[in-house]
């Protein structure tokens, strides 16, 4: 009669109860450990978090906003000479197939003081501006407080400021003069930053009435601005060169600002990139502190040990519970730093007005992340504890 041999196993419960001996029999170093996890994965998760949040903000700004705003301004000829648009270069503009709206802007030679005692030389880099009543809604910007250009303000001394033209000249709210070319103009409107077109942020804007009979400006636009439909963009942006400058479109420049909002988020993408391999340096650093603790705990606990292998553990049971304390530990780490990097995400798109937009599978990546760097860390002080030979554990 033959007996069979059954052989001995862990339950998922005693796994548990085994892993977590160690760390609660001390708890302080089972929390300095985790730090180390926890500071590299807060880190990795916050950045992803903050760079999906900054980009979603991006993209809701994108929609708003649209990319189907191009602008075209003088360039330089072959000899390197700055040319000038022609007066008649908003009107081919607006027949150029595809488009549906164009508006101007030109730069005026005069200078804009808070009031005619103003130090001359204090000018605060505001540039004068005569412009189209229509530039609003071309370029997507909103009136902050007062009103905009109209049939009857643009024929007067009337001026609308940009967002920081307001701050540097200290005009809060319409209704204050400032000293605009030797006159003083009467500001009827103060804009908000328009994200499209940031050189009127720091422009007073007149009608282009006044600024004929007042600075003798003869209609050459030094901007245009113009909307076509999505999928007539390219075309048109083909087609506006030879249309302002048939004989030289090679001096007229094209350009799409929302590339530049596109350019800027790529550039913080890749600052993201640098950021996430310190995270990651960071992490190993973390990792490195978890197999330093599981060898120490090995030591120590060589009594244990012994005692556990003379009472029938075996070989596998030891190094199971070893495993286990070093997973636990990196996945307290890994959840710890996720929240925190979850919870800096959170702050950062607060204050910075942004959608929180965490992607889940940054944390499953994360804490899948801590119990790989887990494993590893405590796969030799596992494999050390469990070829602990009884006799000489006990001995120790």
């Amino acid at each position: 009669m033959s007996t069979a041999t059954v052989r001995s196993r862990l339950l998922g419960q005693d796994v548990v109860r085994l892993g977590t001996t160690g760390l609660r029999a001390r708890p302080t170093r089972a929390v300095l450990s985790a730090l180390g996890i926890a500071i590299g994965i807060a880190a990795m998760v916050a950045v992803v978090g903050i760079s999906s949040s900054s980009q979603a903000r991006l993209n809701d700004q994108l929609a708003q906003l649209g990319t189907n705003l191009l602008t075209a301004q003088a360039g330089t000829s072959i000899t390197g000479k700055e040319t000038d648009l022609p007066s008649d270069t908003l009107g081919k503009v607006r027949r150029v197939d595809g488009v549906e709206s164009a508006s101007s802007t030109a730069i005026l030679p005069e200078p804009v003081y808070r009031s005619s005692l103003s130090d001359p030389d204090a000018t605060g880099g505001i540039a004068t501006m005569a412009a189209d009543r229509n530039l609003l809604g071309v370029v997507s910007a909103q009136v902050r407080s007062g009103s905009w250009l109209n049939r009857a303000t643009e024929s007067f001394p009337a001026v609308v400021l940009g967002s920081a033209a307001s701050e540097r000249l200290g005009v809060t709210a319409p209704g204050t003069q400032v000293w605009l070319g030797g006159t003083h103009f009467t500001v009827v409107g103060i804009l908000d930053p328009v994200a499209l077109a940031p050189e009127l942020d720091a422009a007073a804007l007149i009608g282009a009435d006044i600024a004929t009979d007042l600075f003798d400006f003869e209609g050459s636009p030094t901007t245009i601005y113009e909307r076509s439909a999505d999928e007539a963009v390219e075309d048109v942006r083909a087609l506006l060169a030879p249309t302002i400058s048939p004989e030289a479109p090679n001096e007229v420049e094209v350009s799409r600002p929302s590339d530049a909002l596109a350019a800027r988020t790529a550039a913080n993408q890749a600052f993201t990139g640098l950021l996430l391999g310190l995270g990651s340096i960071a992490l190993l650093v973390g990792g490195i502190g978890v197999a330093n603790t599981m060898i120490i705990s090995v030591l120590e606990r060589r009594r244990e040990i012994g005692l556990r292998r003379s009472l029938g553990a075996t070989r596998r049971h030891v190094l199971v519970q070893f495993l286990a304390e070093a997973l636990l530990l990196s996945a307290l780490g890994g959840l710890f730093g996720s929240a925190f990097g979850a919870g800096a995400t959170a702050i950062m798109a607060g204050v910075n007005g942004w959608p929180f937009a965490l992607p889940p599978a940054a944390i499953v990546v994360a804490v899948t992340a801590t119990l790989v760097i887990g494993a590893v860390a405590g796969l030799y002080p596992a494999v050390r504890a469990a070829r602990t030979p009884p006799t000489a554990a006990l001995a120790s």
